[in-house]
């Protein structure tokens, strides 16, 4: 379900990363992969609906890669979406934001 780049996609990754508790998802599955089972427990504060609803989220906007092993499923992160958000806005920002202070500095 890739969809290569496009607003869409850009859209879909912002609002999976607006929510505080996706992003400690996030961070979990970048420690090591884990099952839905073990992120539920890593969550314990939220019931099994509400962490599977936020997954939901994340494996739309393609940062999370499910797979059925036997009855479990194991996630994993997959960084390439925060990738090309980084490449595309921060990245561009960055190199602006250091002309900028270097035109200040030399102007």
């Amino acid at each position: 379900m890739s969809h290569g780049e496009g607003t869409e996609d850009d859209d879909l990754v912002f609002k999976a990363l607006a929510a505080p508790v996706r992003r400690r998802m996030l961070d979990v599955l970048r420690e090591r992969p884990c099952t839905t089972g073990e992120l539920c427990a890593r969550f314990s504060e939220l019931d099994r609906t509400t962490v599977l609803q936020h997954l939901r989220v994340l494996e739309r906007a393609e940062l999370v890669m499910g797979r059925r092993e036997g009855r479990e499923r194991h996630l994993t992160l997959a960084p390439l979406p925060i990738k090309r958000i980084h490449d595309r806005w921060i990245g561009a920002y960055a190199a602006a934001a250091v002309q900028l202070l270097d035109d200040l500095d030399h102007g």
